[in-house]
């Protein structure tokens, strides 16, 4: 029998055998998890609506079902008084955006990944409605619902675009979170709707600050036109293969400005089948760019103008040969005075990062800022800087000494001042630069030894490093909110285990002026969902604490034995085992079938410091196993509950990559992996996700990570899932790691969700399938005797 033959056996007996593989009750207890707990916590979310007085504030707080209450709070004092209306405490509510007051229903899509803000949604209807996040490629991730008269509170970052729809699935609104809190009032479907009109063949042009000229781009080539009309080249070498063209910057003065030429290199084009589209019968054939490692890009030079002389001069140095510029554009600051520009220098291979400054007079180059790192810089979250222009000084964050801390610097020198936070702990976000006071506001983590490291807590200090102060106090991850006149702030912090505290404190001094809510999650606990456990033990070393939660049924018996399934992600990019309060749905509809789910954090995701970071460094493949397994065992051996001769896992994306991993190197441990939409080998995927943590050139460290290198030591169960229409990571990925699996006689399931994108598993019959894989694998009566 082919092997592709078992894999379609294996499926249909798998189908039939599923209700003789586990308790019916178990499923729809699961499925019927998200309904059961929805709109079950209570007194979690607080909208502060300040008065023209900044010392007086109030919000709506949801105390029930059908039940909320406003209250008004004297931050002066900590007075509380609370009302059934807004009127009876002399207050009326504010604006906000609305559904009805939308101007356009056109599809968006979420563009770039801002800073992490708030989105809160008031359904003041009298029916429910779903919240979509609308993805890069324009799909819609479904977020719940907000039920008739319900607050939600919805994390995300700005630039993300949210989507709100009746139940039917009609649009309401588009909206865009911004890095401030964002209100959303849903009162019904638009009013009246726009269809924007565009001119054609509008040329891009960018005008000068005195509105004396402007630059077009006409022919591969710079056109100044005056405001008389006249119009000159400044460039004529311009071609098809080395473009000049934007964006324009211009110095303050109007004396010069920048644009920059390109050598522009062949796209990576990505191919894929859209096999039932909605509109056709026959397919539809997509393509799209996608730099993948390796490959040449394009190189950007900047080009400088003299608006007097119509002279453009092209800026080249040692200093920047080789700069990691996959979207074909650098990034352009000028000096207030117009002396001096400023871009970044990212050099490919992610060891060497500087800030350039460029001369606006003869054009030479210096260097304001450099980092180097013999393993990576870590440019995407760790390169964050304030300019402090009437100072002349800059504000820049670097892990040189091991945790992310923040450095200041005097620019026109280019030289270290001083580090202004120091210690074994990390800045987490820069809230606030207050250059009248020299005062930073910052997120950081790991401050206070016994609290989870990875736990935000609000501080302050000195631009020259004194006057440090921790200003929240609570043991859960904090989120702040400041007053507008920055005197006050609103914090609230939550834990896994525990539902938001909501206090108000002092900005001066962190003092507590007082507690505004502490949430409500009784009758979410009695709808049948558990809270989750935290639990803390060591890593590979012996000596690393690693941290995560366990996840039991609602109807756990410490008397059974249970199969552990963990969920998995293990990109470097971040951390991901959850620290704020939430319902956490995927893992506990999965336990709800009869497993104990787990998650937890191993060396080589971020934001533990610089030596935790660095384990994935040519060294994905690592994906923190050995520090995952140790802290499993660790739990099992206190939990006699966890049967670890029954281990599950599975993931997505970069997670996907790690579940397919562990039946590879760790198969004596893990029995079973579901592994969806994973990029199984580091040369098919993204360029700056993988040359960020396994270099470039390409080495034989991209191998060593590789899935489809290593397929012939697959053992144990594995389900293979892909979206045909992922954007995200190449479906060829998983086809050449099925292709692999065929040719060394693996047995294996393989399910392609047709027009799904990136996160196939997190579709309906995706979710469903996923199941069905563990309970067949881990609950069945067959593997209860393996």
């Amino acid at each position: 029998m082919t092997t592709r033959a078992l894999v379609w056996l294996l499926f249909f007996a798998g189908a039939v055998n599923l209700l003789a593989s586990a308790d019916g009750v178990d499923y729809s207890r699961a499925q019927s998890l998200a309904r059961r707990t929805e709109g079950k916590v209570f007194r979690d979310v607080v909208a502060p609506h300040w008065l023209p007085d900044n010392q007086h504030f109030w919000y709506r707080v949801t105390t029930g079902p059908d039940t909320h209450e406003y209250v008004l709070v004297d931050a002066s004092t900590g007075e509380i008084k609370r009302a059934s209306s807004a009127e009876k405490l002399g207050v009326t509510e504010g604006e906000r955006l609305s559904t009805s007051a939308q101007k356009s229903l056109t599809q968006k899509r979420t563009t770039h990944n801002g800073n992490e803000t708030t989105v809160r949604f008031h359904n003041s209807t009298a029916a429910p409605v779903e919240l979509f996040w609308v993805d890069e490629s324009g799909e819609r991730k479904p977020y719940g619902r907000v039920r008739s008269g319900q607050t939600v509170e919805q994390h995300t970052y700005a630039g993300h675009v949210w989507l709100v729809t009746d139940s039917p699935g009609n649009p309401l609104g588009f909206f865009e979170a911004t890095p401030e809190v964002l209100e959303i009032e849903i009162d019904g479907k638009p009013l009246k709707t726009e269809t924007p009109r565009r001119r054609p063949g509008q040329r891009r042009s960018a005008q000068s600050p005195d509105k004396n000229g402007s630059l077009e781009f006409t022919n591969q080539n710079v056109l100044f036109v005056s405001a008389a009309g006249e119009k000159t080249f400044l460039t004529t070498n311009g071609t098809a293969a080395n473009p000049y063209r934007g964006p324009v910057v211009w110095s303050p003065d109007s004396q010069s400005c920048i644009v920059q030429t390109v050598t522009e290199v062949p796209r990576h084009i990505v191919t894929i089948v859209e096999s039932s589209p909605r509109d056709q019968l026959q397919p539809k054939l997509q393509t799209y760019d996608y730099f993948k490692p390796g490959d040449a890009l394009p190189q950007v030079q900047p080009v400088l103008i003299n608006v007097a002389s119509k002279m453009a001069r092209i800026i080249s140095s040692e200093l920047f040969t080789n700069n990691f510029t996959p979207g074909g554009e650098l990034n352009f600051r000028w000096s207030p005075r117009g002396d001096e520009f400023y871009f970044d220098y990212n050099q490919r291979g992610h060891q060497l990062y500087r800030i350039l400054a460029v001369n606006a007079t003869n054009g030479v180059v210096r260097t304001v800022v450099e980092e180097r790192s013999q393993t990576f810089v870590d440019y995407e979250t760790k390169t964050w800087r304030e300019w402090l222009d009437d100072s002349g000084e800059l504000i820049w964050m670097s892990e040189r000494d091991g945790w992310a801390h923040l450095w200041l610097y005097d620019v026109a020198p280019g030289k270290l001042k001083n580090q202004i936070t120091r210690g074994d702990w990390v800045v987490r976000e820069v809230l606030k630069v207050d250059a009248a006071k020299r005062q930073i506001s910052f997120l950081a983590s790991g401050l206070r030894a016994g609290e989870d490291p990875y736990q935000h807590q609000l501080c302050r200090v000195n631009f020259d490093g004194s006057g440090f102060v921790q200003l929240t106090q609570g043991d859960g991850d904090n989120t702040v909110e400041f007053s507008p006149d920055g005197n006050y702030f609103i914090a609230k912090f939550s834990r896994a285990d525990l539902p938001t505290v909501t206090e108000l404190r002092r900005s001066d001094d962190g003092k507590l002026i007082c507690e505004l809510e502490r949430a409500d999650a009784s009758p979410l606990l009695k709808s049948g969902w558990t809270l989750p456990e935290r639990f803390v033990s060591k890593g590979r070393d012996g000596t690393t604490d690693i941290y995560g939660v366990l996840i039991k049924p609602s109807n756990f018996d410490p008397k059974k034995k249970y199969p552990v399934v963990e969920e998995v992600y293990a990109g470097p990019q971040d951390s991901f085992a959850p620290k704020k309060f939430g319902r956490l749905l995927r893992q506990h509809t999965l336990a709800e079938l009869g497993f104990i789910v787990v998650q937890a954090d191993g060396m080589g995701t971020d934001n533990r410091g610089k030596a935790f970071h660095d384990v994935c460094w040519k060294n994905l493949a690592d994906a923190g196993f050995p520090d995952r397994i140790a802290w499993i065992k660790a739990a099992a051996k206190t939990r006699p509950w966890m049967d670890l001769a029954r281990v599950g896992i599975y993931g997505g994306s970069a997670g996907g990559q790690n579940a397919m991993r562990a039946l590879l190197d760790y198969h004596d441990f893990y029995k079973a992996a579901v592994a969806d939409c994973g990029c199984h080998d580091n040369r098919m995927d993204k360029i700056w996700w993988n040359e960020q943590w396994l270099g470039w050139p390409v080495d034989d460290s991209y191998a060593r990570s590789s899935n489809v290198d290593d397929a012939h030591k697959l053992q144990g169960k594995l389900l293979l899932m892909v979206g045909e229409l992922d954007h995200n990571v190449d479906p060829a990925s998983t086809m050449q790691v099925v292709n692999a699996l065929e040719k060394a006689g693996k047995d294996f399931e393989f399910i392609v969700i047709t027009g799904s994108d990136h996160g196939s598993a997190e579709t309906p019959y995706g979710s469903k399938r996923r199941m069905d894989f563990l309970v067949r694998n881990l609950l069945s009566d067959e593997a209860k005797k393996k």
